[in-house]
C-alpha cells in the first residue's frame, strides 16, 4: 500500500510528511554530510509506526485463537546505520530496527508495516530478520529490519553503531573507508557493501560485551 492510500483510509496528512533530506535510488551509493534531521525522521516515523504496530490488529499472528502475536508486550525501536551516529557521513536513509518479542509470529506486523508504506524485500542474506523498505524504488528513504530482541541482527547493529558514537577516530575511519568504496562503486550497491564487511566485523570483535540498554523506544 503506497502512503497515498495512507489518506483514503483516513488517516492523518502527516503520515504523508515529506523528507527533504532523505532519499536515495535502489542500488547506487551516494554519501551526504551528517543531517542533525536525520534523528528528526527517525524520531517521526517511530511516532507514525507506533500505534499502527501496537494495535491489537498488528498483536495477531493470524494463528490460533489466543495467539498473543509478535508484539505482545509492545514492538520497541532502535535507530541504527550511520544515519545514527552524529556527524558521520551516510547515505540519506534511515535505518530502523523493530524488535519483537518472537519474530515467527510477527505476521500482524509484518502486514501492519506494509499497510503503513513499507515494502518487504524477501530475498535477504540475513537469516534472523524480515527486511522492509519505504519510498520508490528511485528515491528509497527508510530501511527496516524486523528482528528479535537479542538476535544476532539486533546485537551486531548496535554494537556497530555505539562503537562508532564512543570512538571519534574509530568513525573518522569507517567515514574515509566508506567514501572510497562509494567513489569505487557508485552505482554497486551490493560491492560497496560487502567491501565494507571486513571493517564491520573488525569493529564487532573488538566491541565489548553488549547488552539491550536505555537506547531502545
Amino acid at each position: 500500500m503506497s502512503d497515498g492510500d495512507d489518506r483514503k483510509d483516513g488517516s492523518a496528512a502527516e503520515d504523508d510528511e515529506p523528507y527533504p533530506s532523505l532519499g536515495l535510488a535502489r542500488g547506487t551509493v551516494e554519501l551526504d554530510a551528517h543531517d542533525p534531521r536525520w534523528r528528526e525522521a527517525y524520531e517521526r516515523e517511530v511516532e507514525r509506526l507506533r500505534p499502527r504496530l501496537d494495535s491489537d490488529d498488528a498483536g495477531s499472528s493470524g494463528g490460533d485463537a489466543g495467539s498473543s502475536g509478535g508484539n505482545a508486550d509492545g514492538v520497541r525501536f532502535e535507530h541504527v546505520g550511520s544515519t545514527a551516529v552524529p556527524g558521520l557521513a551516510a547515505k540519506p536513509i534511515v535505518d530502523l530496527l523493530v524488535l519483537v518479542s518472537d519474530l515467527n509470529d510477527a505476521g500482524g506486523v509484518a502486514r501492519a508495516l506494509e499497510a503503513a508504506g513499507y515494502e518487504e524485500r524477501p530475498d535477504d542474506d540475513v537469516p534472523d530478520r524480515r527486511f522492509f523498505v519505504r519510498g520508490p524504488p528511485e528515491r528509497r528513504t527508510h530501511y527496516l529490519s524486523l528482528t528479535e530482541v537479542g538476535s544476532d541482527c539486533h546485537r551486531e547493529q548496535v554494537a556497530f553503531r555505539d562503537a562508532l558514537r564512543a570512538d571519534d577516530d574509530l568513525a573518522a575511519e569507517y567515514e574515509r573507508r566508506k567514501r572510497r568504496l562509494a567513489a569505487a562503486h557508485s552505482d554497486e550497491r551490493s560491492q560497496y557493501t560487502n567491501a565494507k564487511a571486513s571493517f564491520v566485523e573488525s569493529v564487532l570483535d573488538d566491541a565489548a560485551s553488549w547488552e539491550v540498554g536505555d537506547s531502545l523506544v
